[in-house]
């Protein structure tokens, strides 16, 4: 009887470590180091206009139907001969595709180019930075950023941040899911640990909690 007890109870201990480790490992994966990442990964996916970017339109040879305009809050533009155009969830290249449409019914064959001066980005391109932080903020994604560069731009860490407790969510678009990853800005600040430094992509969302004491 004792020997069967005692075997039970190893294999419950067994079963409920398995249990907690496959919670751990669901809510706190690891993410590669940025320094793995090959330094010839091309420049990622287009940009999306989002509200109150600044844009500059160009049309060659009609400079006078060109402007720089701000995106208004929502999500429209007006130009010369083009009046409450959407520009927001669009590429500059589709925004220019569509001036250059609209702008075929005034004159021939137009070139339109639209470029991006200072950008806010949509809610889905931004990576947002909340908690223990001097200045939290929603940055605007741009290809290859890494963790370091969204940390010296909200100003680090605040005085009683946990940085080794902070944890990055994504969003998996083609699963649906969340997903959480553990990270280390303490040593990533404070020590210089490269390793500690990772790959963003849009949408992510850095939650840095306060220390306990």
């Amino acid at each position: 009887m004792r020997k069967s007890f005692v075997g039970q109870s190893l294999a419950i201990a067994a079963s409920a470590t398995l249990f907690l480790t496959g919670c751990a490992s669901s809510g706190g994966a690891q993410l590669a180091p940025a320094s793995f990442v090959s330094a010839e990964e091309g420049p990622g996916d287009e940009y999306v206009i989002g509200p109150l970017d600044q844009l500059t339109i160009h049309v060659w040879r009609n400079d006078e139907l060109g402007a720089k305009v701000q995106v208004r809050p929502d999500g429209r533009i007006t130009t010369p001969l083009v009046a409450d155009m959407t520009a927001v969830g669009k590429t500059p290249t589709m925004l220019a595709e569509d001036i250059r449409v609209k702008l075929s019914q005034y004159i021939s064959e137009p070139l339109v180019t639209v470029i991006v001066n200072e950008f806010a980005g949509t809610f889905s391109q931004q990576v947002r930075v909340v908690g223990a932080t001097e200045k939290p903020a929603s940055l605007p994604y741009r290809a290859n950023m890494t963790l370091l560069d969204a940390m010296i731009a909200v100003g680090g860490l605040s005085e009683f941040a946990a940085g080794n407790r902070a944890k990055l969510v994504r969003f998996d678009k083609a699963s649906g899911n969340q997903q959480e990853y553990k990270l280390r800005l303490g040593d990533l600040l404070k020590q210089g640990d490269s390793k500690a430094n990772v790959m963003l992509k849009p949408g992510d969302v850095i939650i840095i909690p306060e220390s306990m004491f």
